[in-house]
């Protein structure tokens, strides 16, 4: 690989040797993507891709929005950098934008999702001095050790065991069974509204409702499901619960790295200076896009998660070999009849790129902003690289 003039790596050249520099924690697929705007990611052979995936839900806005993307250009004209031993203003304008949406909270701002995680986890023991945590089989909330402990997914877990003690896992929407699981030992519980990689699986009203009435902190893990992926800007808004905490990243600063922790001003205080830490949490370019993209979702932007979103799932639904549409806005999985990784591959064959959520759930996930033509693009080439997946009764 030698470089151009100006430090970057020429046309000419290929990064394939780099790939193998890379440890190996992902199966990626052998597509090397060089450009994305708005609804569509290109390769380095040119290829043009609709993205329902947008970087696992987190290009919410679109790839090269032009809002964030402003904000960020002025940002780094001014200041890149200054640690969290001095105030900067994008810090103190994200956290202040956000206790609005919230309704007034307290707000550590990280790297990413796990962290934020690592962060409530924190917050909850020390705030209440009980080391118990309650969450679900099939949730996900990130692989850092903390994180990982609370995560309701073996496969994921034993490699790594022991983990972090005090974990319990319930079935989702089993009320009895969260209830029963809560007792004096237990200081958090730990839900997604929407499981994400456990299947694209929403809490019912009531079993939230429930966690609400519990004697323990009630954290929501809108690491996937806000930012007004729901339809909403926190998923929390449609289901009638406030919760104590809430985690955010993916969405929030339209692909820069951020995580949030959100502590509601009603819960009980946790930490004191020197607690917990992020030498870049906070950033300034970070938390400059971040405040922007909150900026843009506003009600015209979530009308249009909302009705994209019907329309998407009744799509899916119409779709051979689709046995079940689930989720909520512009996350939604479709439960197919057949195996959801040879699903991925073969729409990303026909140029849409999709998620999976198990082994039989496909995941959609586009940008807010996706309009109803490109909607319409992407549900024909679903139909088109569904058949070669499905069950053989589905198959016309």
């Amino acid at each position: 690989m030698i470089p151009t003039s100006n430090g970057a790596i020429g046309p000419s050249h290929t990064v394939s040797q780099g790939a193998e520099r890379l440890l190996p924690t992902y199966a990626r697929a052998e597509v090397t993507i060089v450009r994305g705007e708005g609804a569509r990611v290109w390769d380095d052979h040119g290829r043009a891709y609709l993205d329902f995936g947008t970087g696992i839900a987190v290009v919410a806005l679109g790839h090269g929005h032009p809002v964030p993307l402003a904000a960020v250009h002025a940002q780094l004209d001014r200041l890149w950098h200054a640690s969290n031993l001095y105030r900067t203003e994008p810090a103190e304008l994200l956290a202040e934008k956000l206790s609005e949406r919230f309704g007034g909270a307290r707000a550590f701002f990280c790297n990413s999702g796990a962290e934020a995680i690592e962060a409530a986890l924190k917050y909850a023991r020390k705030a209440t001095g009980k080391h118990g945590v309650v969450a679900l089989d099939g949730g996900f909330h990130g692989r850092t050790l903390g994180a990982l402990s609370v995560t309701g997914q073996p496969a994921k877990r034993d490699p790594f065991a022991p983990l972090v003690p005090g974990a319990r896992f319930v079935p989702p929407n089993d009320v009895a069974a969260l209830r029963n699981a809560v007792d004096d030992d237990v200081g958090l519980v730990l839900l997604e509204p929407i499981l994400g990689e456990g299947g694209v699986v929403p809490l019912d009203a009531a079993f939230l409702a429930a966690a609400a009435e519990l004697d323990a902190l009630l954290c929501l893990d809108e690491i996937q499901v806000g930012i007004g992926r729901t339809g909403s800007f926190f998923a929390f808004e449609q289901i009638g619960v406030r919760p104590d905490l809430v985690t955010l990243a993916k969405g929030l600063a339209n692909g820069l790295p951020i995580g949030a922790l959100l502590v509601s001003d009603t819960a009980a205080t946790g930490f004191d200076p020197g607690d917990h830490g992020s030498t870049f949490g906070g950033n300034p370019v970070s938390c400059a896009a971040a405040a922007a993209v909150v900026d843009a979702i506003d009600d015209d932007l979530l009308a249009n998660v909302r009705k994209r979103g019907d329309e998407l799932a009744a799509g899916l639904r119409s779709l051979p070999g689709v046995l079940e549409v689930r989720g909520r806005g512009l996350l939604l999985g479709a439960v197919v009849d057949g195996s959801a990784a040879a699903a991925v591959e073969s729409c990303r064959e026909h140029g849409l790129l999709v998620l999976s959520a198990g082994d039989d759930v496909v995941r959609l996930a586009p940008p807010l902003t996706i309009t109803r033509v490109e909607l319409e693009d992407a549900l024909t080439i679903l139909d088109a690289a569904l058949p070669s997946v499905i069950a053989p009764s589905y198959k016309v």
